[in-house]
């Protein structure tokens, strides 16, 4: 496994000791767990930006699919005669 280090004021190394001790985990498995909650949001973020800005060009490009069609084709979810999605 890599290493690195981290500077972080005294308050928060603290606070960081604190919770180790009271979750009974290292101060290693805190730090990697944080940082990978707070990697997967920033991850999320970015790929719903990228979602959103394709989303608008096609839509700036007329790429659109009519909002009735979409219901009905909801409505048909778990019937027997279940609609294919609409397509643009």
């Amino acid at each position: 496994m890599a290493m690195t280090s981290v500077r972080m004021s005294e308050e928060l190394m603290a606070r960081l000791e604190l919770a180790a001790e009271k979750l009974r985990r290292s101060k290693g498995w805190l730090i990697n767990d944080a940082l990978d909650e707070y990697l997967s949001r920033e991850e999320a973020k970015a790929k719903l930006l990228e979602d959103t800005q394709l989303s608008l060009a096609q839509a700036e490009a007329g790429q659109l699919i009519d909002g009735d069609e979409v219901m009905d084709w909801i409505d048909s979810w778990g019937s027997e005669d279940e609609k294919e999605p609409p397509a643009v």
